[in-house]
């Protein structure tokens, strides 16, 4: 897969290591995430727990990215299977700022918002400069 690949081709990635697993009232890896870099596909799932300990599938992506000594994300998605089918949702505002802040540039990362649709993630967050000294 290329920095060019389809944005449906992203998301049959992700969508392929859903793998849902239920414990008690948690379900582990029911959301996944794809991330493409400049020659690599990196993925991810989500890891729900009781006590606020969990992660979302991007960070899961972004952390095997990281170990892999990559930083600049050029396209990602996560996507969610239901009863209806598989369906592409948006990065959390925690996904979306830990994005950002793995590496600057990341400002124009292409998120993946359906199989015809994205944004760079500079217009999914609110504003990104460092504030200025009030002197």
């Amino acid at each position: 897969m290329t920095t060019n690949q389809s944005n449906e081709a992203l998301i049959e990635a992700a969508a392929a290591v859903l793998h849902p697993h239920r414990v008690d009232d948690r379900v582990f890896g029911d959301v996944a995430s794809a991330l493409i870099t400049a020659g690599s596909v990196y993925v991810g799932v989500c890891i729900d727990t009781a006590c606020g300990t969990g992660f979302c599938a991007e960070h899961a992506a972004i952390a095997a990215m990281v170990t892999a000594r990559e930083y600049k994300i050029a396209k990602i998605v996560a996507v969610w299977r239901g009863e209806d089918g598989v369906r592409v949702v948006p990065p959390c505002g925690r996904c979306r700022e830990f994005i950002h802040q793995i590496d600057p540039s990341n400002l124009d990362t292409e998120v993946v918002l359906g199989p015809h649709r994205t944004s760079p993630l500079r217009n999914l967050l609110p504003i990104t400069d460092w504030p200025v000294p009030l002197d």
